[in-house]
């Protein structure tokens, strides 16, 4: 990967509603999410989902697949694992020292604590 094409994914990652269509295609795997249903979860207008989708496609981070009358959308893992392999190239001088990653978990929602009379 090129400093060029690692620049426009991360651009196009840095909005939030954009990242936000990513991890959930990366999270529905290989089969893929179709726009209806996209727009449902993350409550976008259609229009809003297509000009996101577009911009996310055309810097190759996913794929759209027609099936039928509906169109999935899949992340493109090889382009995300090369983007990551660019990320951390030559981390900490080539030393094995690249930590250990996890999936982010979503923030915990804490319930009000009812007080007392």
């Amino acid at each position: 990967m090129e400093l060029e094409s690692a620049s426009k994914s991360l651009a196009a990652l840095g909005h939030e509603t954009r990242l936000a269509i990513y991890r959930l295609l990366v999270q529905a795997g290989p089969p893929g999410v179709n726009a209806g249903l996209i727009c449902e979860k993350l409550e976008l207008a259609p229009a809003t989902l297509s000009f996101h989708l577009a911009h996310l496609s055309r810097v190759g981070l996913i794929r759209g697949r027609q099936e039928g009358r509906f169109i999935f959308y899949v992340a493109d893992y090889a382009a995300m694992s090369a983007l990551l392999a660019y990320l951390t190239d030559n981390c900490c001088q080539g030393a094995q020292c690249r930590p250990k990653v996890s999936a982010a978990a979503a923030p915990i929602k804490r319930r009000r604590a009812a007080s007392a009379g």
